[in-house]
């Protein structure tokens, strides 16, 4: 069975970014791929564009969006829905380490262990930091 692949849609490219980042931390995570909505894009072209890469993705890959209710995200769920693909909106640094470290040392990936730990990434650091110090905030 093929590992499964993680497809970033992202806007301006902010996804190559962040898997550059991920490479300093993980190393190789040739499995993720960016597709990033310029300007100059419609929706339909982008769609299109992202509709022909998900056509070859294998099965439990995962498409992470940046903003929801923009068009990154209406594309993927558009293709999640058709193409019976996970679609989460809301990248952050701490779902994307989740989900390499699944693939990269599984060959799979547990969507619901994925999602929870992008959720539970939000962190008020002042408020955890003043906790953790045993002091109350000011």
């Amino acid at each position: 069975m093929e590992k499964p692949q993680i497809l970033l849609l992202t806007h301006g490219g902010w996804g190559k970014a962040l898997t550059e980042s991920l490479k300093m931390i993980m190393g190789s995570v040739d499995f993720v791929h960016e597709i990033p909505l310029l300007p100059e894009v419609t929706f339909a072209e982008y769609y299109a564009k992202v509709d022909e890469y998900a056509a070859g993705m294998p099965e439990k890959s995962l498409i992470f969006t940046d903003v929801f209710g923009g068009t990154t995200t209406n594309a993927g769920a558009k293709i999640g829905r058709e193409r019976n693909i996970k679609v989460v909106s809301g990248l952050n640094a701490p779902l994307m380490i989740e989900a390499c470290t699944q693939i990269q040392y599984t060959g799979d990936c547990n969507f619901e262990v994925v999602l929870q730990q992008g959720q539970s990434s939000i962190i008020d650091v002042i408020s955890e930091v003043t906790k953790s110090m045993g002091k109350k905030e000011s």
